[in-house]
């Protein structure tokens, strides 16, 4: 027998019930709330994407808004170089011998040619020779001057600047005694006469000193680190330490490999946000993709052709891999499609609780991106873009978090 309008509109109504009933109606209906209350915080300049296990999404508004990503720009850069570098790739830093007795050290971006492995490095070199008489420093593997969108001349580690040849992130840490003595604030790190002069001009007692490429400032810093490293090996030196090319003809003496794959780079990268880090690891693709030298161009053009093919992402704008230029936009939509690339690396990110991401903060801009875990072996996808000065994301991410029940 044919039903009734009323009758239809009955069972359809019961179907719903039940429907409602069976997801559970106040939870449905509390989650709806929620979710409204969140989309209220998210103003003009920001963006919010939040995503299930299933990839389903959950919340997004201004989503598809082009927008400055600060660090969490960082995600793309490692992905950058994970697909033109690979997971186990390693920096080197080659030795050379010329016909003079000289030493010739030539760098290609390590970003973590530090104190902690001069030692090993120092101990390799020593296998090969007693002593020398030049040091010559060879950073060409980088175009000079190279110079990163966003990075002003400031005593800031986060504005020091990037080099083929490199210690310490170009920078020193030190301090003054109550003998009226500079030392090195870190243990591992000697003090080289080569820097008291700028520390001097610094005017205080502690503090960080960042190099620069004046005049080879910051590689010679390098070279004369090593040197001193090379001394404790009882590597003597008879001349001076300068800047130079290696040449044809130079024997090669040591391929030093860092001790850190990639990936740990790449883990480091995530937990200090470090934008030295970044930009040797732009460069370094750049390099991979369209050979010597390395510039950052390089890097840009290697990034498009990685979102280009792998991604198809064409609209995102770059000028360099750390995010501390605000010539870099991209959506959350962009960095949701990042964030899926980037899964099987999650566990490089810095986490908190079950909580997996990357932070962005710039003047005026709070960014946040990453992955809060389920428990049951899944993970939501969360990004959140505050450019909006003055607000913050935690009232954002705070309603996240209860979203995704952690």
């Amino acid at each position: 027998m044919r039903k009734t309008g009323f009758e239809s509109f009955f069972v359809t109504g019961v179907f719903l019930l039940c429907l409602l009933g069976s997801m559970g109606l106040p939870a449905f209906a509390d989650q709806t709330q929620t979710v409204s209350r969140m989309l209220s915080l998210i103003q003009e300049k920001d963006a919010v994407l939040l995503t299930d296990p299933r990839g389903k999404i959950l919340a997004s508004r201004n989503a598809e808004k082009l927008l400055y990503p600060a660090s969490t720009l960082k995600i793309l850069t490692a992905l950058v170089a994970l697909h033109y570098l690979g997971e186990d790739f390693r920096f080197v830093t080659e030795c050379y011998s010329d016909k003079d007795q000289n030493l010739k050290i030539k760098g290609f971006g390590d970003p973590l040619f530090v104190s902690d492995v001069m030692p090993d490095f120092s101990r390799q070199l020593q296998a090969h020779i007693h002593h020398y008489k030049d040091m010559i420093l060879d950073d060409s593997a980088f175009q000079q001057p190279l110079r990163i969108p966003g990075v002003t001349e400031t005593t800031e580690p986060y504005d020091a600047p990037n080099g083929a040849f490199s210690a310490n992130f170009n920078t020193i840490c030190f301090q003054k005694t109550s003998g009226g003595k500079y030392v090195s604030a870190e243990p591992q790190t000697p003090m080289v006469p080569f820097v008291l002069s700028r520390i001097r001009a610094s005017g205080t007692d502690s503090g960080r000193i960042v190099f620069s490429h004046s005049q080879g400032e910051s590689a010679l810093y390098a070279g004369h680190l090593v040197a001193s490293f090379l001394l404790q090996q009882g590597m003597a030196s008879s001349g001076q330490i300068r800047i130079g090319r290696v040449e044809d003809g130079d024997r090669l003496l040591v391929r030093f490999a860092s001790p850190y794959v990639l990936t740990e780079v790449i883990s480091k990268l995530m937990e200090f946000s470090n934008n030295f880090i970044a930009n040797q690891l732009f460069i370094a693709a750049g390099i991979q993709a369209y050979g010597l030298p390395g510039t950052i161009d390089k890097g840009i053009r290697a990034s498009q052709e990685f979102l280009r093919k792998e991604l198809q992402i064409e609209t995102l704008q770059l000028a360099e891999g750390s995010g501390i230029s605000r010539e870099n936009r991209l959506s959350a939509m962009h960095m949701d499609q990042l964030l899926v690339r980037f899964y099987p690396y999650r566990q490089l990110m810095r986490r908190q609780g079950n909580e997996l991401f990357k932070t962005g903060t710039l003047d005026g801009v709070r960014t946040r991106a990453g992955f809060i875990e389920d428990g049951n072996g899944g993970s939501y996808r969360f990004v959140v873009m505050i450019n909006t000065p003055g607000k913050t994301a935690d009232p954002v991410m705070e309603i996240i978090r209860g979203l995704a029940g952690s």
